[in-house]
């Protein structure tokens, strides 16, 4: 992992294609604008875990289904 310092402003460019700001610094709070080209899915991480275990679970679901099918 990456840890880099920067201020109110300041961003940091990933990719070429890829920018990401820092707006507002309020105690442990920041806020980050992420720039991105719109094919490149953006998430909060703890929303892009609970897509991850959407997608297995329909996975498993899929493959049960499809097993009852060959009985």
């Amino acid at each position: 992992m990456l840890a880099l310092t920067r201020k109110k402003d300041e961003a940091l460019v990933i990719n070429n294609n890829i920018e990401i700001k820092i707006h507002d610094i309020k105690g442990d709070q920041i806020k980050l604008g992420v720039q991105a080209p719109r094919d490149i899915s953006v998430y909060r991480k703890e929303i892009y875990l609970q897509i991850q275990e959407a997608n297995k679970e329909a996975m498993s679901a899929d493959a049960a289904s499809a097993l009852n099918d060959l009985i």
